[in-house]
């Protein structure tokens, strides 16, 4: 099982926003920003504050992604 922040990257790209200026206006430290880029897990009170400061839901901003091995067991 995988997470993807494609959709969160999509948003600020029509909000016209930078990824520092998301890290700055939630209080997400640099290196949770990382996690981000990297497409990796991050707590769900990281996701809620970037909810609550882009007015989005959190299936806006982050996709499940299935293992190929996990998709390949389960058909």
């Amino acid at each position: 099982m995988a997470v993807q922040y494609n959709k969160l990257w999509k948003i600020l790209i029509d909000k016209k926003m930078s990824k520092g200026e998301l890290g700055k206006i939630t209080g997400i430290c640099p290196n949770t920003m990382t996690k981000l880029n990297r497409d990796e897990f991050v707590a769900m009170p990281i996701l809620d504050r970037i909810c609550e400061a882009l007015n989005v839901d959190y299936g806006d901003i982050v996709e499940h992604i299935k293992d190929e091995q996990e998709a390949a067991q389960n058909g």
